[in-house]
């Protein structure tokens, strides 16, 4: 899957690599049904494509859609959250096709499946059509939260065929790689109950995004894995936030240079990264960090490529609500002029947004757009200065009468 002009959903690449070399035999994408409202986003080079026109992404995470749509008592939450993004212009949101054993899980184990709960992801596929919002879906996580390549390991161990009981093993253990694909092709090939189409033929579906966040502390080399930071034998290796981040087995340029990758992905969390510096001296070096993915893509990739996390813990202790705003316009803002100069600075994704009464999804980087006004005005701006980049005339719906 991929190359340039590809007509079915793309694959992103920088903060989720790593199965590429999984083949999927004669798994091919059939022919678009007819009647669909939404077109399949193509890539170009550099830059994503619809309708012919260059595509610039507005967008925002929320991972918790599948898990609120399994009741009917809360799927109006899922509603009230693909409601919102539409009204304030965003057009992707990426969300977690996944939950791998415990408790609800979507894959109760390797390939077995609860219905109920794909019923739960055919609703928010469903519902984010009628909304106008495409979805990048995630497909596994690096994380333990919902199961993750730990629970791949484990299953692989607990049946007595696994090489190892290292969670790196995950990306090498040939049993798991197995487990691991006939999900893909299950996902793949899901005819959603509510609309009848194939995964695999809904241009709902933006892309698809192979895990959320690897690391590979096993292979600090990055051989076995590579990427979201600079690799140790990088030359930008030094943008890095530390030498720490050229350990964990990444090398964003490397892997990304995969010809089956349609773009590439980077998040942005400083206050992970660094804890003694001040809000303005991250402001700085977050400014660099994108600037210089955006020149490894300019430059050397030739791939779009997304911001697809991006946010500012309110546990920080110098933490002010308006920093927030400084923060996401910094990066917006860098955005949108590599947009306007037709560069492969394509999108960013907030990190993340929520609707009321969903607390428990909650942590020190979320908010209900509605209740911070200027978070949710300098979305809207985003969104129409993107619009009026690709031709506010190209628009549909909320955005084009928001915008003009």
């Amino acid at each position: 899957m991929g190359g340039n002009g590809v007509l079915y959903p793309i694959l992103g690449f920088a903060s989720c690599v790593a199965f590429i070399y999984m083949s999927f035999g004669d798994l091919k994408l059939s022919s678009l049904p007819k009647g669909l409202s939404l077109s399949f986003v193509e890539r170009n080079g550099s830059h994503f494509i619809l309708n012919g026109k260059p595509l610039y992404v507005n967008g925002w995470n929320s991972y918790w859609l599948m898990a609120h749509s399994m009741d009917e008592n809360s799927r109006g939450r899922v509603s009230a959250m693909l409601q919102t993004g539409a009204k304030m212009g965003l057009t992707v949101c990426r969300t977690w096709a996944f939950n791998d054993g415990g408790y609800e899980a979507l894959q109760i184990s390797p390939g077995q499946f609860d219905e109920r709960v794909f019923q739960a992801l055919d609703y928010v596929i469903a519902e984010a059509s009628r909304h106008g919002i495409r979805l990048l879906l995630s497909l596994v996580n690096n994380l333990q939260a919902y199961g993750g390549k730990t629970q791949y390991v484990k299953w692989a161990w607990q049946e007595g065929i696994g090489l190892s009981s290292s969670n790196d093993s995950f990306f090498f253990d040939p049993s798991i790689r197995k487990y691991f694909k006939n999900y893909v092709l299950t996902v793949l090939t899901r005819k959603n109950t509510i609309t009848g189409i194939e995964y695999r033929n809904d241009p709902t579906i933006f892309a698809w995004e192979l895990i959320n966040e690897p690391r590979c502390m096993s292979d600090p080399s990055g051989d076995t894995l590579q990427v979201r930071f600079y690799g140790p034998k990088s030359p930008k290796s030094a943008v890095n936030p530390g030498e720490w981040a050229s350990t964990l087995g990444s090398d964003f340029v490397r892997n990304s240079n995969i010809s089956n990758v349609d773009f590439t992905s980077v998040h942005i969390y400083p206050d992970h990264w660094f804890h003694d510096l001040g809000f303005e001296e991250k402001q700085r070096y977050v400014s660099k960090w994108v600037r210089s993915h955006i020149e490894d893509c300019d430059k050397e990739l030739k791939k779009p490529v997304m911001f697809t996390e991006y946010g500012l813990s309110n546990q920080n202790k110098d933490f002010q609500a308006s920093q927030r705003e400084q923060f996401y316009r910094t990066i917006l803002d860098i955005i949108y002029k590599s947009a306007k100069k037709k560069g492969s600075g394509v999108g960013a994704l907030v990190w993340q947004f929520l609707v009321e009464g969903i607390e428990e999804y909650n942590d020190d980087f979320g908010l209900v757009p509605w209740e911070t006004p200027s978070i949710h005005k300098l979305t809207i701006q985003q969104s129409c200065r993107l619009a009026r980049i690709q031709g506010l005339n190209q628009q549909t719906g909320n955005l084009k009468q928001m915008c003009s």
